[in-house]
């Protein structure tokens, strides 16, 4: 679990996952606009509510916008609102999110499915604070965080022009990056366990625990859905079993549950060992900035063979090296 009270629904000990949710309490007190980027299903939302949680207007709104459900045309008049008569059928007035969340944190999720013309409207309202409702002349002026998050490459949709890059950049200026579920599966037995007591209790059970099997079954799947698909299997789980503990007949998986128990000892411990070193590496290489020589002797390996593992996983060096940081052969 993590031990801050504030980010009790941010569950995981691993590294990688760590070192995202660690950095909450400190950015939360500051302005600076926020990108989480991660697969669908990684929690950022939850990450985004935990960061308006530790802020200053924790007790102002929170409100939450899916760019992708928002019909194109309807885009921006669901940011900024609109005036009665600003077009057919606008008989009365309706405020926008902005002004919906006047002081507090708008969280625009899918934030790559904004429309240009909206991305640039967007834009001059982060630069500015300042906007107009559709049919008005008037200018608003809003006190408004702004957390984006993406499940796409985001710098691959700017390439593309797609998403337009002052915006990309202005958005950034602090990123998260939530590691996917198959990365942290460390976290798979804690997330279980608390999705377990949730809806045991929710459906009036007392379901306790997982046999092993049943554990092995969910640390042996990749969870392409990750957490929320984790969620989807326990809850389905907790409604079909008449027992106090799951069995691993009780978990429904999309694919073939009897292929995990193929799998021999020496297997999966190679799979599990891959999946820490890579982990492991990665958040070394991190945390001394890309610097190899001192990454390896805090590890307390051979610099040789630390470059061994690193051409082994195939990890760019260069991701987790400073701005300014030395190159190194």
């Amino acid at each position: 679990m993590n031990g801050n009270p504030g980010l009790d629904q941010l569950i995981g000990k691993s590294p990688a996952f760590i070192s995202e949710t660690a950095k909450i309490p400190l950015v939360a007190k500051h302005d600076a606009s926020i990108l989480i980027l991660g697969e669908t299903g990684t929690g950022k939302e939850l990450c985004a509510r935990a960061i308006h949680r530790f802020s200053p207007r924790a007790s102002k709104p929170f409100v939450a916008v899916n760019c992708g459900a928002i019909p194109v045309e309807l885009a921006e008049n669901e940011l900024f609102g609109h005036i009665p008569g600003a077009f057919t059928g606008a008989d009365s007035p309706q405020p926008g999110l902005i002004r919906e969340a006047n002081y507090g944190t708008l969280f625009f999720d899918e934030i790559d499915s904004l429309p240009l013309l909206v991305q640039v409207k967007l834009l001059r309202f982060l630069q500015e604070k300042e906007y107009k409702e559709l049919g008005s002349a008037k200018v608003h002026r809003a006190d408004v965080r702004v957390i984006a998050a993406t499940n796409s490459e985001i710098e691959e949709v700017v390439k593309e022009g797609k998403f337009r890059k002052d915006l990309f950049y202005r958005l950034s200026v602090i990123p998260f990056i939530l590691p996917p579920l198959r990365e942290r599966k460390e976290d798979i037995p804690l997330l279980a366990r608390h999705f377990l007591a949730k809806y045991s209790s929710h459906f009036g059970k007392q379901i306790t625990d997982f046999t092993p099997e049943a554990m092995r079954t969910l640390l042996l799947y990749q969870w392409p859905g990750n957490v929320r698909e984790l969620e989807n299997v326990i809850e389905r789980a907790a409604v079909f079993s008449g027992q106090p503990v799951i069995h691993h007949t009780d978990i429904r998986l999309p694919h073939s549950e009897s292929s995990a128990y193929l799998e021999s000892f020496k297997v999966a411990k190679a799979k599990v060992i891959e999946q820490f070193e890579r982990s492991y590496i990665e958040g070394i290489l991190l945390t001394y900035q890309g610097n190899v020589s001192r990454a390896a002797k805090a590890a307390e390996k051979n610099r040789r063979a630390f470059w061994e593992l690193i051409r082994k996983y195939r990890i760019d060096v260069s991701r987790f090296k400073a701005a300014d940081g030395e190159e190194e052969r």
